[in-house]
């Protein structure tokens, strides 16, 4: 079998690269994504690697680089993604590099730096400007006799001793949602002796540390005295106000409002050239800031795989273990060959191929196409090395049996056009590099999605249900013949019944799908259920049937005999014995009747049931055909005789093999004593209890596994009568009542109603019983298909690729 139908052919290589040319080889296998490289430094801690600092300079110009991304985006400032992919710069080139990072970071500091004071500074200035407004407009509201008052009340409380006092101020801004908190402190603090005025600042102001817009709000207090001054000014710092120095004098105030006003002209007048000169520098940033980053990662990315190779006692060559494909050893010569030449070196490098036991890693190439089903694989378990990959077989029959549970014309067309709208704008998709996690996902499996509605439209044509309508394309092959009595059948008869005896219009079985007078049928259901069911099981004998089959092709490969001629054949004859049998009974069953003596025939479960048993003495149960308790009893003995085969005998064979084995090494002769000595530790890992209880499991869950499987298909059914009925109840609960409106008007009642039927029929129809279908076929797939012939349990191929590197990347 091809390469397709299983793993790469996967060898173990040792590169000699000379240290000159190491570099660039490395990056020439990088761009290539071919070989997988092995940790020859297993026991060395990461830190004492030969290439550590180039890792850490790396490391440096790569947390400058998103520092000055974090600024660009801070700014609102797109990256220019031009799909260029730069080569890997020298080593030579680091230090030009690093130059570039390093005056681009410290610029970008201090102009963050200086504009930080600077919004600072013109922060202060906005608040004073704004207190010095607010301050003069709370004294022109105060009635003027009230300070003389104060000031009258205050000489008096002193008992006329010295000077009369005045009452003080501050002024300041605090954050508004602090102002409740505020006030009541004042109040309890100074109790009451104060008096506060307030007023909140309309437009929010910038605080120069984050950026963020906070609403403030101006205060002033008044008070008396020293001592409520201290204590107004420690609340006040303890509520982060901000204090600032008022004039008494309102024409103080009112020069210095406009000293302020000048201040903040000439300041708004810098922090407009300090913001276009960052924007001009970011933006200078942003059209190579992707091309740094490829740069950077590739380095580091160098460096970290020349960390995992050896280097020898001369210091001049450094030796490397890699996993590779055998398919793509010429273009791996290549790649070093071309990285030899990039780098001037006059000595070429060696890749040489080396006899290993240990296990390959498993690699499947994959194209846009196949990826999506290679994923489904995957997801269950990576594949043993050239173990029969069930991908390809996957890729018919995953959508086919997704769309016998989801079978519908209507539904598969309109999944089908959103499919096909992704696959044919899937470049300019790409381009734009979506975010959002759910449209990714559905967008890595465009392909499994056409697959499934164009299967589905196929099966919805077989079940004629379109939006759990029929069409009637040919006519209807019933024939309905008159009832007796005068008055006619319809006004005597609630329900016509037609006879299956009566020839219809075509003479035999409907052309093609299901006959749309059944969609009129009281007796639907019966007729469905009865042939979704048979059905069902017929695809799920020929499904595991299949996956059986597939494993002959695996013992064929790995060339073991004893798993075909006591494994392979009594697991098949097993399952051919038993539910193959009933298969061919169906079929039988569905010849052998027709409309005259269909009431003649028997139940096949029950017929299943007692050849089981053993039991033909049934009279409600007669048999199908001649010589039929002969036939049924030879082959549940056929089937009851593969289970020792497959629990007893093959045990015992391989107990023998194991004794035959040490017997011809072990022999009496003496020459052969050292030989036995060597060869016991290989010997001693066979255990006959192990490997008989393994066995025994192996023939119970495969025999169990019969069952349970099979009557694990029947979810096809289930599932396509759930969905049939879902889409016909949505049908009747909401546009029946559209379509029965006589009103006028109906027409714009219709309009909605059809909006609430599409939007529910693409919300439960469509994603929920459409995620419903794919779960249950996944595990369909996963449980009754691959574990006949599918072990998955190898470990995945993942070479050194700049392009997985540079995804993993940009997709944060």
């Amino acid at each position: 079998m091809g390469e397709l139908f299983r793993s790469e052919e996967m060898t173990l290589a040792q590169l000699f690269l000379q240290s000159e040319a190491a570099y660039c080889c490395v990056s020439e296998l990088g761009e290539l994504g071919m070989v997988q490289f092995r940790d020859l430094n297993p026991d060395v801690n990461v830190f004492q690697r030969k290439f550590v600092n180039e890792v850490r300079r790396c490391e440096e110009m790569d947390r400058k680089l998103r520092f000055v991304e974090k600024e660009i985006k801070r700014a609102n400032i797109p990256t220019m993604d031009t799909g260029e992919n730069p080569e890997v710069p020298f080593p030579r080139d680091m230090i030009d590099l690093e130059a570039t990072f390093e005056k681009l970071e410290n610029e970008l500091k201090e102009i963050n730096t200086n504009q930080e004071a600077l919004k600072k500074n013109f922060l202060e200035l906005t608040e004073l400007k704004h207190i010095l407004r607010r301050t003069q407009q709370f004294f022109d509201e105060v009635n003027p006799n009230l300070l003389e008052e104060s000031s009258a009340l205050m000489e008096g409380s002193e008992g006329g001793r010295g000077a009369p006092l005045r009452l003080g101020f501050v002024a300041g801004v605090i954050s508004r949602e602090r102002i409740p908190t505020f006030e009541r402190m004042l109040w309890r603090v100074c109790r009451g002796n104060v008096f506060l005025r307030k007023a909140e600042i309309e437009d929010p102001l910038e605080d120069p540390t984050t950026g963020d817009q906070v609403h403030k709000s101006v205060f002033i207090i008044f008070f008396q005295g020293d001592q409520l001054k201290n204590r107004v000014k420690k609340i006040c710092e303890g509520f982060r106000a901000s204090l600032y120095p008022c004039p008494e004098t309102p024409q103080e105030r009112k020069e210095m409002l406009a000293g302020v006003n000048s201040r903040i002209d000439d300041l708004q007048m810098v922090l407009n050239q300090t913001e276009d000169h960052r924007q001009r520098v970011l933006q200078a940033a942003s059209k190579t800031m992707r091309v740094w980053f490829i740069k950077v990662r590739k380095m580091k990315a160098i460096y970290h795989t020349l960390n995992l190779c050896n280097i020898d006692v001369t210091q001049k060559c450094l030796i490397a273990e890699v996993w590779c494909p055998v398919s793509d050893l010429d273009s791996i010569q290549f790649a070093l060959r071309r990285g030899t030449e990039r780098s001037g070196s006059t000595v070429p490098s060696i890749l040489n191929r080396m006899q290993t036991k240990q296990t390959p890693p498993t690699f499947n190439k994959t194209n846009k196409f196949t990826s999506g089903f290679q994923n489904i694989v995957d997801a269950y378990g990576i594949g043993n090395y050239r173990e029969i990959n069930p991908a390809p077989y996957t890729i018919i029959t995953f959508p086919f049996l997704f769309a016998v549970m989801f079978g519908d014309m209507g539904h598969g067309l309109l999944m089908t056009c959103a499919a096909l709208y992704l696959v044919i704008r899937e470049s300019r998709l790409l381009a734009q590099k979506s975010d959002n996690e759910m449209f990714n996902m559905v967008f890595a499996g465009r392909y499994i999605v056409l697959l499934m509605g164009l299967f589905s439209i196929y099966t919805g044509i077989i079940y004629n249900d379109c939006f759990s309508k029929s069409l009637n394309m040919f006519g209807s092959g019933w024939s309905v013949r008159p009832m007796f009595g005068p008055k006619g059948t319809l006004e005597e008869n609630g329900v016509l019944q037609l006879d299956p005896a009566v020839a219809g219009v075509f003479g035999g079985p409907y052309p093609l799908g299901i006959d749309p007078i059944w969609n009129l049928a009281t007796n639907k259901l019966t007729f469905l259920n009865s042939f979704k069911m048979k059905m069902s099981v017929i695809l799920g004998v020929i499904h595991m049937l299949f996956g059986v089959s597939l494993s002959l092709f695996n013992h064929l490969y790995f060339k073991k005999p004893l798993n075909i001629f006591l494994g392979f054949i009594p697991e098949i004859v097993f399952m051919s014995s038993l539910f193959g049998y009933l298969v061919l009974l169906v079929f039988y069953k569905w010849t052998a009747y027709d409309a005259y003596t269909s009431k003649e025939a028997p139940s096949l479960l029950i017929h299943f049931i007692n050849m089981c048993l053993f039991n033909y003495n049934d009279p409600t149960n007669k048999p199908l055909y001649r010589g039929q308790m002969g036939i049924q009893v030879l082959l549940v003995l056929i089937a009851l005789a593969c289970v020792p085969c497959m629990l007893i005998v093959k045990t015992m064979v391989l107990r023998r093999q194991h004794l035959w084995k040490k017997h011809l090494v072990c022999g009496s002769e003496p020459t052969y004593n050292l030989m036995c000595v060597l060869t016991t530790s290989t010997f001693h890992q066979f255990n006959f209890g192990d490997v008989a209880v393994n066995q025994a499991i192996h023939t119970i869950e495969y025999c169990l596994g019969c069952i349970s499987n099979t009557a694990s298909y029947l979810r096809l059914w289930a599932l396509s009568l759930a969905h049939a009925q879902l889409s016909e109840v949505l049908w009747s609960m909401v546009m029946h009542l559209g379509l029965s409106s006589r009103s006028g008007g109906g027409f714009f009642g219709l309009s909605i109603i059809f909006s609430a039927f599409a939007t529910l029929t693409v919300a439960i129809l469509l994603v929920m019983e459409g995620l419903s279908a794919f779960l249950h076929a996944l595990r369909l797939h996963w449980v009754e298909f691959q574990n006949k012939f599918y072990s998955g349990q190898g470990f995945k191929f993942v070479p050194f690729s700049f392009e997985s590197i540079l995804e993993g990347r940009f997709d944060e």
